[in-house]
């Protein structure tokens, strides 16, 4: 890859990150962390009532600080059910993705093509979903992080295949940006990696349930959420976020994936809090992922400085950095935000 050759260095590491932005407007202190910091990315978090206006103010307030020739990406959690950050006039009411998964895969691309729609008119280039994980039926209740909360198409892997492949086409038919997650998966834990540890003693190499990924990738997803989990039958040792056995050699390698690689968040989740804030980012772009989530903007200045100081140092870590980076430009080429597209985002 050759896009964003001609960035420096320092522009690179900014296109790396994506910070959070709370949904009730950007602060002072959230935006000196972009600007100081060229991110190149944003997360809208905070479950909002608002409505359209309210969160079409907050997406033009981020875009005034895009350097020239690179916008600033804004993304949120729209899955439906208990995850919809942006509610109230101009949002529909989304049901949760157990409910999504009852409709036709046709009508469920008409239905994400309309809230694709929605998130479009007020500034949002990127949705953090569709949730690929499957659970098994017996574990419905008690997978914390997904079948409790209803965020899994089903527990039959073909169905939510093509749920998820249905979804991932009706945003893109919007322009939307999707990503699938949470990779290797999430559906056989107990714990929810935003509160706790969560161990999986499950998931095997080339698991039947990575089939839901799979579709989703072929019906062009714009990225992959990596899991902050620890799957002891792949990497005993780490988290996947920083597994180079799960990000490189299963997700790049076996299964052929080359657009963005997007870690859970690295910035507040409890699952990752024994890891210094500095060495978060650094670790999953040595692990060759591309973009770190941090919902905390207070750490947003080490986390930079580390991966630049990195590069520093290291050539092929540089290397590393300025992939990732073609990567993440042609992300937001393939969602309207540069002026063209070079086709590093097709299948």
């Amino acid at each position: 890859m050759d896009v964003g050759a001609d960035l420096s260095l320092e522009e690179a590491v900014g296109q790396l990150y994506m910070v959070g932005v709370s949904t009730s407007g950007l602060d002072e202190a959230t935006a000196e962390a972009i600007s100081s910091n060229l991110v190149g990315s944003v997360v809208l978090l905070r479950n909002s009532t608002a409505g359209a206006d309210a969160i079409s103010q907050v997406t033009r307030d981020v875009a005034a600080l895009s350097p020239d020739g690179l916008p600033i990406l804004v993304a949120v959690d729209q899955e439906g059910g208990t995850v919809q950050r942006l509610q109230g006039p101009g949002f529909s009411a989304i049901p949760p993705a157990t409910e999504q998964a009852r409709l036709a895969p046709e009508e469920l691309r008409e239905a994400a093509r309309g809230w694709g729609d929605e998130l479009a008119d007020v500034g949002v280039h990127m949705n953090l979903a569709p949730v690929a994980d499957v659970v098994p039926p017996e574990k419905q209740e008690s997978n914390a992080p997904i079948g409790a909360l209803r965020r899994n198409y089903g527990t039959d892997v073909s169905a939510a295949a093509e749920s998820v492949a249905a979804f991932v086409a009706g945003m893109s038919d919007a322009g939307v940006a999707t990503s699938l997650k949470h990779f290797p998966g999430l559906g056989q834990v107990t714990a929810n990696t935003d509160f706790d540890v969560a161990v999986d003693d499950a998931v095997v190499p080339g698991d039947a349930d990575w089939a839901s990924f799979v579709a989703g990738i072929d019906a062009g997803a714009s990225s992959v959420m990596v899991s902050s989990a620890i799957f002891t039958r792949l990497d005993p040792d780490n988290e996947g976020v920083f597994s180079s056995t799960v990000v490189t050699d299963i997700l790049r390698e076996q299964l052929g994936y080359d657009r963005v690689a997007i870690a859970d968040d690295l910035g507040a989740a409890a699952a990752v809090a024994h890891v210094p804030p500095a060495e978060r980012g650094v670790r999953f772009i040595e692990a060759g992922g591309d973009l770190v989530i941090n919902a905390d903007p207070a750490i947003m200045g080490p986390m930079v400085q580390a991966t630049l100081d990195r590069a520093s140092e290291d050539p092929a870590f540089t290397q590393r950095v300025r992939e990732s980076a073609a990567r993440v430009l042609a992300l937001k080429a393939s969602a309207g935000l540069l002026g063209c597209d070079n086709g590093a985002q097709d299948d």
